[in-house]
């Protein structure tokens, strides 16, 4: 009798490939455990032995996700010359990316809708992976501040929400059909407000002080 072959070792990051791209085209709750075990290609005792459960496995698909997909908008914020040029690269590369070429339309994390599904746990590792834009953009900006490029004063907290809503924005917008051409023109319109934004203060005007005229 011929000795059976060795069977095929289980390849976590491909299971995680085809798990993230099925939560991201169908969302957590509509996107069954048989779903994921065809999409997968493993039977559910190994799913469970690989993964725990379905909560466990969205969670290793949301920091997926991350690792995999993110850098293509936001890999180069760092090495950015300027806090403009980073701004600028995050919000062409999102206009790049977010169509969908060879994956689906938008972000997974901005469009989970996990937190109204379930809440919970999975619901605040969304809430906290969509803030991570926001702590991203404004540690760029004080980098910019102490490095003298920007001036000091600025409501840090404010631009970088400001623009992490336009960009989250892009990623709905993907998702409803708008290509490369749409998205450049929201991008450059957000850009086209960062001078107003990082302008310094205007002094105060002292008490009873008359404009002249």
């Amino acid at each position: 009798m011929a000795p059976r072959g060795r069977p095929r070792a289980f390849d976590r990051e491909k299971a995680l490939d085809a798990a993230t791209e099925l939560f991201w085209r169908q969302g957590y709750s509509a996107t069954s455990m048989a779903d994921l075990c065809g999409a997968m290609g493993i039977n559910a005792p190994s799913l469970y032995a690989a993964f725990g459960s379905k909560e466990e496995l969205y969670a290793a698909a949301i920091a997926h996700f991350s690792r995999t997909a993110s850098p293509d908008i936001w890999g180069g914020l760092d090495a950015a010359p300027t806090a403009y040029a980073a701004f600028e690269g995050v919000l062409l590369g999102s206009a790049r990316t977010l169509p969908g070429i060879g994956h689906p339309p938008g972000c997974m994390v901005t469009l989970s809708a996990v937190g109204q599904e379930c809440g919970g746990r999975l619901g605040s590792l969304v809430a906290d992976a969509r803030q991570e834009s926001v702590h991203l953009l404004s540690q760029r900006l004080e980098r910019a501040i102490a490095a003298g490029e920007l001036p000091a004063g600025l409501d840090v907290a404010a631009i970088a929400r400001f623009y992490t809503c336009v960009q989250q924005g892009m990623s709905i917008q993907a998702r409803d059909g708008a290509g490369f051409a749409e998205l450049e023109a929201v991008a450059r319109a957000a850009l086209a407000a960062w001078p107003a934004l990082t302008a310094p203060a205007a002094p105060p005007h002292r008490q009873g002080e008359r404009e002249s005229r």
